[in-house]
């Protein structure tokens, strides 16, 4: 099978290529699983030249999330048949065309998706459902803002948030991003994310502020919106895309009355598994309904995994990118 391995780990994916690896098998408790589309996230990109948490052995397969068809089923598999639509994720192993997966890590994909679409939302919706809807506890007609609004976790907020009857306000970094945001989501609002966004959210909300913020940046963009949110407001602490680990006094939630909630989606499920489960659920009840519509941005063949790749490192991405094996 076609796979894209990682044998060294270097800067520039160097250690990362196309090779030619035999069929894998599924063990106890696994499925093999045909693999349609897998989508490009940034720690897939990370963990090629050794820069992410998790530093698999060498050699391993990279890539994170995926959508599919069941190939074969290991033993003691009970609840999938072969031919099954899945979507699911691993730590690594999903570009290729086939992978092996232990079977509780699946579930059925919506109908309503493309493969493209379906490996594109797993990941970012499911980080989004526990952000706004368990940390923040969102409400219809708050104002949510949501910084770096044409990322792929940053775009589920948007959809999801909108889907939840919120008013939304998408910020982004560039002209082309927030015509693509305000074309595909029909936000309330698409703002410049940088610095100086707080007057625009000040006149966009009459003055009440941001009730909940979604901030996947951090550095500045999470210093400036300790000052545009409102009074029992949630700041929701999603990553540090710009590189500074940011720091707040804790006077200004005290005067100010607001919350900062980091949000952990997977060791949220972890630790509440019961609730991880209803997370997931809930989820895939809105991709199926046609509530939540994740937005692929580019889907290429494997082969061409390099462009991928340097799309998400150009920062032009809106949503996700998928590469088809």
């Amino acid at each position: 099978m076609r796979a894209l391995q990682v044998t060294e780990l270097l800067p520039d994916h160097a250690g990362t290529a196309l090779a030619d690896l035999p069929l894998p098998q599924p063990g106890p408790g696994e499925v093999r699983v045909r693999v349609r589309a897998a989508a490009v996230n940034f720690p897939d990109l990370l963990m090629t030249r050794g820069d992410y948490q998790l530093k698999p052995e060498l050699p391993f397969v990279a890539g994170m999330e995926f959508a599919g068809e069941i190939d074969a089923l290991g033993d003691g598999v009970a609840g999938w048949q072969v031919g099954d639509a899945v979507v699911g994720g691993n730590r690594y192993g999903a570009m290729a065309e086939y992978c092996t997966v232990p079977a509780a890590a699946l579930r059925a994909k919506p109908e309503g998706l493309t493969w493209e679409e379906a490996a594109a939302y797993p990941v970012a919706y499911l980080t989004a459902y526990v952000a706004l809807v368990r940390c923040a506890r969102i409400e219809a007609g708050e104002w949510v803002l949501v910084h770096g609004a044409a990322g792929g976790v940053g775009l589920a907020a948007v959809d999801l948030a909108k889907a939840l009857g919120a008013r939304v306000i998408a910020a982004a970094s560039s002209a082309d991003k927030r015509d693509a945001i305000a074309r595909l989501y029909a936000t309330d609002a698409v703002i410049d994310g940088a610095p100086g966004f707080r007057e625009r959210v000040k006149e966009l909300t009459g003055g009440v502020w941001a009730d909940v913020i979604f901030d996947p940046v951090g550095g500045d963009v999470f210093d400036e919106s300790t000052r545009c949110i409102a009074f029992g407001g949630r700041l929701l602490v999603i990553g540090f895309a710009s590189g500074r680990i940011p720091e707040v006094s804790v006077n200004m939630p005290l005067i100010k009355g607001f919350s900062v909630v980091g949000v952990r989606a997977g060791e949220y499920g972890r630790r509440f598994p019961a609730r991880g489960a209803e997370n997931v659920a809930a989820v895939d009840a809105l991709a199926a309904a046609g509530n939540i519509r994740p937005h692929v941005h580019a889907a290429l063949d494997l082969a061409d995994w390099r462009e991928g790749f340097a799309m998400l490192e150009r920062r032009e991405v809106v949503g996700k990118v998928v590469l088809k094996p």
